[in-house]
């Protein structure tokens, strides 16, 4: 192509970039600090929660948010189809709260790990974009707390972002998801992560959906005194499904010299309730690992049956943890770090574990 023809092109879509808020591109702008009630028609709101207040209950077309730079301090819950949040700035668009597993809810009793979310999305075809969600709980600042100190957090998981019920096809695409216990609950549907950053250290992905993490980096983060400082993943994938979580052309990688060398996990089998219907599947293919993983690549976990009998789950039978052409300090080859050869990696794909969707 014609190089005047390539600058005529970029200037044209930068210009259309930089003007489509001007244009009404959007059915909503969030800007706390903006008191305007329009721009050219588009409404603009100071929370979130209020811009998502005018989404119809029965939207079956795109409707789309767009969240100026700031730090929205906000518990949300996306419960209509179709939702789309594009950022301002990766980096300084936020969406944080800070709930924990202990935290009180609006009926008094503590929040749990299903209830801790910063954001939950129950509706099918959530797109985000260009933007970070945290849940901002300082699990450092707790842990370091001495067990008598009664402002200690006994249940310090604390989830960013979180997918259930009616959730499928959710796109997320240059977003950060940051937190350190139980990050990302992925835990119904297909998910498509382009290009996002995921920060955390126990179990931090985990759940029962579908997802396809595609050249993202996942970061783990130091956890202090401990030998083990974390796990990645932990699904939780039904045995009659053959997909759970795969990563492709991925790093994994850590926050700083303070994660020590072959102290982090790949996964372990969680089992919610003990069911024994679940086989946990997370796949890593062509990806680069540094060298805080370790030799033995996983690990086992417990979890508590009805009846109070606690059960240990181990990698075998209890999971299915694949690696193939991996590379870096932490590809390492071990017997307990099950690998997958040339034709058995061929399963794992796109659109296999998308199921023909196509984001």
């Amino acid at each position: 192509m014609d190089k005047k023809v390539i600058t005529i092109f970029m200037f044209l879509l930068l210009t259309f970039s930089c003007n489509r808020e001007q244009s009404g591109f959007y059915d909503a702008i969030v800007d706390a600090g903006d008191h305007d009630k329009s721009n050219n028609g588009t409404p603009i709101f100071k929370s979130i929660k209020a811009a998502l207040a005018t989404v119809p209950a029965d939207n079956n077309s795109p409707f789309t948010i767009y969240l100026k730079t700031g730090r929205y301090y906000e518990k949300l819950t996306i419960d209509k189809p179709m939702v789309t949040f594009l950022g301002e700035d990766r980096e300084s668009t936020i969406i944080s709260f800070d709930a924990t597993g202990d935290s009180e809810g609006p009926d008094g009793e503590k929040l749990g790990t299903r209830g801790c979310f910063t954001l939950r999305i129950t509706a099918p075809d959530f797109h985000a974009e260009n933007l970070t969600i945290e849940n901002g709980f300082d699990y450092s600042a707790n842990a370091a707390k001495n067990d008598d100190d009664p402002s200690k957090v006994k249940n310090p998981q604390a989830v960013a972002l979180m997918t259930e019920q009616d959730n499928d096809r959710a796109i997320f695409r240059h977003c950060t998801i940051s937190g350190y216990q139980d990050t990302f609950f992925g835990d119904a549907g297909r998910h498509y992560f382009y290009q996002c950053k995921i920060l955390g250290h126990v179990d931090f992905i985990f759940g029962a959906g579908q997802c396809l993490f595609r050249e993202c980096e996942i970061v783990s983060r130091n956890r202090e005194n401990k030998s083990t400082t974390g796990y990645i993943t932990a699904p939780s994938t039904l045995a009659s499904y053959p997909y759970g979580f795969l990563f492709q052309d991925c790093r994994f990688t850590k926050v700083d010299t303070t994660v020590p060398q072959a102290s982090v996990c790949l996964g372990r089998p969680w089992h919610p309730e003990a069911n024994l219907q679940v086989s946990g599947s997370a796949v890593f293919i062509h990806c680069f690992m540094d060298d805080h993983i370790s030799a033995a690549g996983y690990a086992k976990i417990s979890s508590q049956a009805s009846n109070g009998e606690r059960i240990w789950f181990e990698l075998e039978p209890d999971s299915r943890f694949f690696e193939y052409n991996n590379y870096g300090p932490g590809a390492l080859e071990s017997p307990t770090r099950p690998g997958l050869d040339k034709k058995s990696a061929q399963w794992y794909t796109q659109n296999q574990l998308l199921n023909g969707w196509r984001p």
